[in-house]
């Protein structure tokens, strides 16, 4: 297959330390142009991928005729302009996650894209090979009736940080938000997949809260978002799903993934690594509740960002899509929409 033809635009933390690599790794990629407002950063980058071209601006590069494809690879606030504007120009986009500020700048691109290949970075956990043994767990039919779609990630806080936190990470202003935006859009992405995208969630109740004044150092002075989500959200067919996200917080560790029906629940686990395994519990008449595990092994070696690079070039190349379309980075970003409105306003909202 021959190469797709990229620019990167971002070689921040994100660019430098993923989208870089990928690119230099994937035989099914081909890197002829990087931008970045920071010459260091884009002088690095060209060097590391062996191209001359570089750019200050995004919209340098977006003009670069040579480009089928951007990959976009920078804070969301300044970032939708320029994924609307590339595909207002006609190429292919890999949008890092999260994909947009609200709803209505997803709509926006799905206005515009025509037909170009739009995919979105969210979908990293779910390039794993586990996930394809969970996904035909649930799509066998063997858990019975969907009735809960559990996401719990409970991260404690660390030392004190040596170097100053991004501003962008945790503000409403540069990222559309804290935690959620940040990790949640993962584990929506990554719990979605595994129940094959049947979910239609409707009405949302959710509570946020800011990291504990003790525990500033760890943000920004300027953060205004959220470090701590909890939300139920209630879906068309009566599945609800609960979801809750802490970084830094006054807790241990405390994490699961879990899907529930009325004839077994499978037991997730979002992260890479070695020994991992998926348990399927089930019950019937006579022997109540049994488990056994479906899948174990190690999800190593897999570099996420070039399996995403990878899914983004075989759609443009063969006529297809990516894991996660901008359709469904719409139903996250809706999903997200309504977290933030119930937490403000204390009541249920629909999503």
């Amino acid at each position: 297959m021959e190469p797709i033809r990229i620019g990167i635009i971002g070689c921040g933390v994100i660019g430098s330390g993923a989208h870089v690599p990928a690119a230099l790794a994937s035989p099914l990629v081909e890197c002829l142009a990087v931008a970045d407002l920071i010459q260091e950063r884009r002088t690095n980058a060209a060097q590391r991928l062996g191209i001359s071209t570089t750019y200050a601006r995004g919209e340098e590069l977006l003009c670069d005729d040579r480009l089928e494809a951007v990959i976009f690879a920078l804070p969301t606030g300044v970032r939708t302009p320029l994924v609307l504007e590339a595909l207002r120009l006609g190429r292919h986009v890999l949008i890092e996650k999260p994909v947009a500020m609200n709803a209505g700048q997803v709509r926006e691109m799905i206005a515009l894209r025509g037909d170009k290949v739009a995919g979105v970075c969210s979908a990293r956990n779910v390039m794993y090979p586990s996930v394809k043994a969970a996904m035909e767990c649930v799509a066998s039919g063997v858990l019975g009736q969907i009735r809960v779609v559990r996401s719990r990630a409970i991260t404690p806080a660390g030392a004190a940080p040596t170097n100053p936190p991004p501003p962008w990470r945790v503000s409403h202003g540069l990222n559309g938000g804290g935690i959620l935006v940040n990790w949640g859009c993962y584990d929506l992405d990554y719990v979605m997949s595994v129940a094959g995208w049947g979910l239609e969630p409707r009405t949302v109740l959710a509570q946020t809260w800011p990291l504990g004044e003790h525990l500033a150092a760890r943000v920004d002075p300027c953060s205004d978002a959220d470090n701590h989500y909890i939300s139920l959200i209630r879906c068309a067919g009566g599945e609800m799903i609960s979801f809750e996200r802490a970084e830094f917080a006054s807790a241990a560790t405390d994490e699961a993934w879990q899907i529930l029906g009325s004839h077994g629940s499978l037991s997730l686990w979002l992260h890479g690594g070695k020994g991992k395994s998926l348990r399927l519990d089930t019950s019937d008449a006579q022997a109540g509740t049994t488990s056994r595990v479906v899948w174990e092994g190690d999800d190593v070696g897999v570099d996420v960002t070039q399996a995403l690079h990878e899914d983004f070039a075989r759609a443009i190349r063969e006529g297809g899509t990516c894991q996660t379309t901008l359709e469904r980075a719409l139903v996250m970003q809706q999903i997200t929409d309504a977290i933030y409105a119930s937490a403000r306003s204390g009541e249920a909202v629909p999503v």
